[in-house]
């Protein structure tokens, strides 16, 4: 049997691992639990046939056993659950990076439909819907007591068309109402940049080509910087990164590690145990390197995370992480359909789940609003001082050359830009000095 092993939250957005593996023979039971099983099937049984023949309303057969399906398999846990056909063609759709929706990750927390992360620079994003924003009605429909499929179901709808989903935001008092036009959801997954000698690598989700992007798009951040030397530092940015493939995530650790464990997962059975390594060949030649989070990086994020923080080949910068530690199989099944079926906890190089956890940052830093910030500023403004060289006829400096005066400007306009950033993007900014005072203690320890 065919089975797709995920490391990504449930809901709008999927992703998947493709493997091929052969069912064991099944283990032996008593003959007590076996007449017991049997028993509670013919019960099952006897109480479709009444239904069907004696509800007050004709019911439609094949949905009333898909809810069945669908019910036994969400009480298990939020991750679980029966994709019919097209739920199924569609999540295999999501892996490749192209579909259409929102752009929002969900999941589902004590019967409430929970936003993971929107994607970035989908229409969610640009609504304004955050992580952790409850959904609790869809176009004016309640969604409390549905499936999480239901209510992914009732947020689909053709490219072009409008939704309203009301939210409630934690410290706001009421729900309030978001109007989002659907659009076809073309996920790049790597967005980088180079600021300041430090290579920017953004990663919004775990598709079939994060890995591909992340390695072409570094490698050009490299060259435009004038090659590795001249590079401070990595920022790997997994901010509102909900997950997606399990294979992905490993490859993204292993372009960081030369060797040593990335992941396990263990299932209930120890023959369904996996350990994967690193192999040789780190993409930055072991510059220092930064990892960005925050309560919407989920699953394959974390994996990434926790394998670079074990191995401490990263400073892990931000606040807590989701907390998802498990990993689902999607098993194809009969009609065409699959379920999505939790097989198997993760664990972080150190042996650690972090399931219902997370991973806790080595700095704990909490993202400023740009409005706060400025606030702050006009509230306390920079005093004025005056300083030698504005005295009338002071002595100039004789001994720096032109080149040193040169350097010294520069890094006056790079701390300019910093202070510009922190403004805009107060982790990444505390990210990337941490990398400027790792470079800088490296490059010390080697004169020494």
């Amino acid at each position: 049997m065919n089975k797709i092993w995920l490391a990504g939250i449930g809901g709008a957005v999927a992703g998947a691992v493709i493997s091929t593996q052969f069912a064991g023979p099944l283990l032996a039971q008593d003959a007590e639990k076996e007449s017991s099983v049997y028993e509670q099937l013919d019960l099952f049984g006897d109480i479709f046939e009444r239904i069907r023949s004696s509800y007050v309303e004709p019911v439609d057969e094949k949905q009333l056993i898909a809810d069945a399906i669908n019910g036994m398999l969400s009480h298990l846990d939020p991750h679980s659950s029966y994709l019919p056909p097209d739920d199924f063609d569609d999540m295999q759709v999501q892996t490749k990076g192209e579909f259409g929706g929102l752009g929002i990750e969900v999941t589902q927390e004590n019967g409430v439909v929970k936003v993971v992360a929107p994607i970035e620079g989908t229409p969610a994003d640009r609504a304004g819907v955050k992580p952790g924003d409850l959904i609790v009605q869809v176009n004016g429909e309640s969604v409390m007591g549905l499936t999480l499929n239901e209510a992914v179901d009732m947020m689909r709808g053709p490219v072009g068309s409008d939704i309203t989903i009301t939210l409630q935001r934690e410290g706001t008092e009421e729900p309030f109402d978001v109007k989002i036009t659907r659009e076809t959801i073309t996920v790049s997954p790597v967005e980088t940049r180079l600021a300041d000698g430090i290579v920017v690598l953004r990663l919004k989700t775990f598709n079939e080509q994060t890995y591909p992007e992340l390695e072409q798009k570094l490698k050009k951040e490299v060259e435009a910087a004038g090659g590795i030397d001249k590079v401070t530092g990595f920022v790997i940015d997994l901010r509102n990164n909900p997950g997606g493939l399990l294979n992905q995530a490993i490859s993204v650790v292993d372009a960081f590690l030369d060797s040593g464990e990335i992941v396990s997962t263990r299932g209930r059975d120890p023959r369904d145990s996996e350990r994967y390594n690193a192999t040789p060949g780190d993409l930055t030649n072991g510059k220092p390197l930064a990892v960005v989070v925050n309560g919407g990086s989920a699953s394959a994020s974390e994996i990434v995370a926790g394998a670079l923080k074990d191995h401490h080949r990263a400073v892990i910068i931000g606040t807590q992480t989701f907390g998802k530690g498990s990993v689902q199989t999607i098993m194809p099944v009969q009609g065409e359909g699959a379920i999505r079926l939790t097989t198997a906890r993760y664990y972080t190089p150190s042996g650690r789940s972090i399931q219902a956890l997370g991973v806790a940052p080595d700095i704990i830093v909490e993202q400023r609003a740009p409005e706060d910030v400025k606030a702050e500023n006009e509230e306390a403004p920079a005093p004025q001082t005056r300083t030698e060289a504005d005295l009338r006829g002071s002595l100039e400096n004789d001994s720096l050359t032109e080149d040193e005066k040169k350097i010294l400007e520069e890094d006056r306009k790079h701390k300019e830009e910093t202070a510009r950033l922190r403004a805009e993007d107060y982790q990444l900014s505390y990210a990337m000095d941490i990398l400027r005072g790792m470079s800088y203690l490296a490059a010390e320890n080697q004169q020494q």
